[in-house]
């Protein structure tokens, strides 16, 4: 009876197979770069140019968000400690997934990516140079593998919409994707909205990519990421014309004289990077008091000695990942209200948060993503 039932099931299991592969279809798809690529669809095995990808995954694929995944990039576990633990509690499973290193650091292995018999690998743009460069887009066309690329980091306030309409083609989940978007859309509205109709006065500020990283300072943002970010937010964007991309390096000497009325310092759990670092640990289920009293420490720098910011106490702290996930809309709604308190008193973004993990994402909602010098011990 036990052998019986062991064929049965693997008959149904062969059949929802053969079912699945018969609705799949040739389409024809285009990446961020504008190539145009034919793929697989409804996609079956996928290899992620990026363990972080789980984030917009996630979003499309919430029952099973590793059903179809066969391989993926090794730097979730250690950019985001917290979320890959999350998902690890609760899709054990991930822990057989084969890993990869990166594209950028030449040690992405694409013998082992066509071992796997992927249907697509999704690679995030900023890997094109070294993917071209390496013609492993030549080499995977061989054997029939196509290579798409996203965008969530480099332009993400332009590229997330056609990131997610991509994604959601190749999962067979358009309707899904469209929700998503039209909920982003909504989310930025309540901040856009009332700053087209009340036109406050704008702060400038200052974004410090991963203050407390190194000994260095300071990094920062151009007219992209989180710089756009908090120009949507109603802020002006400090280094926007003294970084001529989307990342860059700002001299302590011109944030002095500068003199931002804020200051925001993307933060992040980077243990396995640096170990007893001076970074802050916001991120999911984050101890904010540890997270208030390293963000504390950071405004005794002397790129921030005397400045309007510090003597305010308008010093913020927010989750580095969300400039790597579709996820952004949350962040644009926290900087608009550390920017304009009065006018977004009534906004929550820590309701934003929890209606997207509701509406789209497996794992419960956890607080922990933002911290403030302003905010009440």
């Amino acid at each position: 009876m036990r052998i019986f039932l062991h064929t049965i099931l693997a008959v149904v299991a062969y059949l929802f197979s053969a079912a699945d592969m018969a609705l799949a279809e040739t389409v024809t798809v285009t990446d961020v770069t504008g190539r145009e690529v034919q793929v697989e669809a409804p996609v079956q095995r996928v290899i992620l140019g990026e363990g972080r990808q789980i984030y917009f995954v996630a979003a499309l694929e919430r029952e099973a968000p590793f059903k179809h995944i066969v391989g993926w990039r090794d730097d979730l576990g250690k950019a985001d400690p917290e979320t890959y633990k999350a998902y690890l509690a609760k899709y054990p499973e991930m822990a057989d997934l084969p890993t990869f290193g990166g594209m950028k650091d030449g040690t992405f292995d694409v013998e082992q990516a066509v071992s796997l018999k992927p249907d697509v690998i999704l690679m995030n743009v900023d890997a094109k140079t070294a993917t071209e460069e390496a013609g492993y887009i030549e080499t995977l066309a061989k054997v029939g593998i196509p290579l798409v690329y996203v965008d969530f980091r480099e332009k993400p306030m332009v590229n997330t919409e056609p990131s997610m309409r991509l994604i959601g083609k190749l999962f067979g989940k358009e309707k899904l994707a469209e929700d998503f978007i039209d909920f982003r859309a909504k989310s930025i509205a309540a901040v856009t909205d009332v700053l087209e109709r009340e036109k406050p006065e704008v702060p400038l500020v200052f974004m410090e990519r991963a203050g407390g990283y190194s000994e260095d300072c300071c990094m920062s943002f151009g007219d992209e990421n989180f710089g756009k970010m908090v120009e949507i937010a109603g802020g002006r964007n400090m280094a926007k014309d003294i970084i001529p991309g989307t990342f860059g390096t700002v001299n302590p000497e011109q944030i002095i004289a500068s003199d931002p009325d804020q200051v925001i310092i993307t933060g992040g759990n980077w243990g396995a990077y640096v170990p007893g670092g001076a970074w802050v640990g916001v991120g999911y289920g984050a101890d904010k008091g540890e997270a208030r009293r390293k963000l504390e420490a950071l405004t005794h720098r002397a790129a921030f000695t005397g400045t309007k910011a510090v003597r305010n106490g308008e010093f913020h702290a927010i989750w580095h990942q969300f400039y790597n996930n579709p996820y952004q809309f949350v962040a644009i709604q926290e900087i608009a209200k550390w920017l304009h308190p009065e006018l977004f008193r009534d906004l929550d973004p820590e309701a934003t948060f929890k209606e997207l993990h509701a509406r789209f994402l497996p794992l419960d909602y956890k607080p922990g993503h933002f911290v403030s010098l302003t905010d009440k011990e």
